[in-house]
């Protein structure tokens, strides 16, 4: 039950998007509509990620769609960002995959890896042939991952990698694994294959979010690799984090699509509800709480357009990112929940999106820095003192 984005759109935000943008929009949200909203509840509710979508998220260009070469789409960033908030009008879960894929993984064998790296991974990737995954985050080095644990030792030429990894989108199903670790000259990045002795991904669960999807733990036990499995460059934290920040800017678009769905959900309701003889749309209370929702979908959406065209002309801030991804998820799980008080008690049915993007929204605005992190980091850039510690 929704109405048309147009509906609760106060400022006109599609005369600020070009012909391709308003019709790569248009593609991805019939995706949307056919292959996801129809099975999503039932999905939820048994924690099924569809992996059988995969080859077609592959065949719509989704999938490390602002990369380019290696059979990537290309994409812009308004366009990456479009595509983003669409699918997480479906679910956060699904919006996620793509983001794992092509914001974490890809990006980091398209930005640091060898050329045979690429060769061998990203074409396949593209159409979703392979799946990847990326290890940064571990059991005891969340916020922190500069005190990682898990470590790489040179053996001869090869290197064997042990530790642990957690809370790693998609790692059961993964064929590549971007793994980091600790080495005796700093942070290094390895491309992995899953099927290499020693290497193990479990499912995490139960969980009470982000059920369409999989996050896992890894086990890295004596893992041993090539000397070519090693990014040839890149040392220290800026590998991981030039790959984060493509997935924060992702977030800042995709929570507003879950915040859009919402509203749209509760403006739907009210208009069709009817108490004490009229629409629930007629009462000042619930017309009050359907502005101030309209009011923070359309700032957000408005945002994150303006991250994107800083982000193509190439004058985008790591800082910024920051803002729209602490803002718009902030934003997004309160339009979340005032959404959910429109439809009373019938809110809490799996059948309506809303509970369900405003559980998805409590691990979005977790995980690729938490709100503290995003704080801190926008206070030292007010200040200039870091306060990380």
């Amino acid at each position: 039950m929704t109405t048309p984005f147009s509906t609760v759109d106060l400022l006109d935000f599609d005369d600020d998007l070009t012909a391709e943008e308003l019709a790569l929009r248009g593609r991805v949200r019939d995706f949307v509509d056919s292959a996801i909203r129809p099975n999503i509840a039932d999905w939820y509710e048994r924690a099924h990620f569809p992996v059988d979508l995969v080859p077609e998220m592959g065949r719509l260009g989704l999938l490390g769609m602002h990369l380019e070469g290696y059979g990537c789409a290309g994409l812009s960033a308004v366009e990456y960002g479009l595509a983003g908030a669409e699918l997480e009008a479906g679910d956060s879960g699904l919006r996620t995959f793509v983001s794992v894929q092509g914001s974490l993984a890809m990006s980091a064998i398209h930005k640091h890896g060898s050329e045979e790296q690429k060769q061998e991974w990203l074409p396949r990737m593209a159409t979703g042939e392979a799946i990847g995954c990326f290890g940064l985050t571990e059991p005891s080095a969340g916020s922190d991952p500069a005190s990682m644990k898990t470590f790489a030792r040179r053996d001869g030429d090869d290197w064997v990698l042990n530790g642990s990894k957690r809370w790693i989108g998609l790692a059961s199903l993964a064929q590549v694994a971007v793994i980091w670790a600790q080495t005796d000259a700093g942070i290094r990045g390895f491309v992995v294959p899953t099927s290499t002795p020693g290497f193990s991904a479990e499912v995490i669960e139960p969980k009470m979010s982000m059920r369409a999807s999989v996050q896992c733990e890894i086990t890295l036990d004596e893992v041993r690799l090539p000397a070519e499995a090693v990014f040839p460059e890149v040392r220290g934290l800026k590998g991981p984090f030039s790959c984060l920040n493509e997935a924060r800017y992702g977030i800042l678009w995709g929570a507003m699509g879950a915040a859009r769905d919402s509203l749209e959900t509760a403006l739907a309701y009210s208009l069709e509800r009817e108490q004490f003889g009229k629409p629930i749309a007629g009462f000042q209370l619930t017309q009050k709480k359907l502005v101030d929702m309209a009011l923070e979908v359309n700032k957000g959406f408005q945002l994150a357009l303006n991250l994107g065209r800083k982000k193509e002309a190439g004058t985008l801030k790591t800082h910024q990112i920051s803002v729209g991804k602490l803002n718009n998820v902030r934003t997004a799980i309160e339009v979340c929940r005032e959404a959910r008080t429109i439809l009373g008690g019938n809110g809490i049915e799996a059948a309506q999106p809303i509970m369900r993007h405003a559980a998805n929204l409590e691990s979005v605005r977790t995980y690729e820095g938490t709100d503290e992190v995003h704080t801190l980091i926008l206070g030292r850039q007010l200040t200039g003192i870091p306060a990380f510690a």
